[in-house]
């Protein structure tokens, strides 16, 4: 049956699930790209974590020698430098990352 061969070949439904596509050599591009991309991602994670913990330790040791909660023009130097490289999308992407080393206002 037309059925079996489809399941049976490399590439078939259960690549396309997987990739959106049923080419196998495209699947297996878009395979080997989304494992970068989780690499990518589990290393921003990592530098996430690892700037959080950097900025509240800023924190602490600024407001423990008397200094204050914040420093404005280092957070408007972080969002211009995420605009300048980023756009409208990184001033956004800086609010976040200066949020996770500081926690809300």
């Amino acid at each position: 049956m037309a059925t079996d061969v489809a399941e049976q070949q490399p590439g078939g439904p259960a690549a396309s699930a997987e990739t959106g596509t049923d080419a196998q050599d495209a699947s297996d591009r878009i395979t080997a790209m989304r494992q970068r991309i989780d690499e990518i991602d589990n290393a921003l994670i990592q530098l996430w974590q690892e700037r959080a913990a950097l900025s509240q330790q800023v924190g602490a040791t600024r407001l423990a020698s008397g200094g204050t909660r914040l420093v404005l023009s280092r957070e408007r130097e972080i969002l211009d430098r995420f605009r300048a490289a980023l756009g409208a999308d990184g001033t956004q992407l800086a609010l976040l990352v200066l949020r996770a080393g500081r926690g809300p206002l």
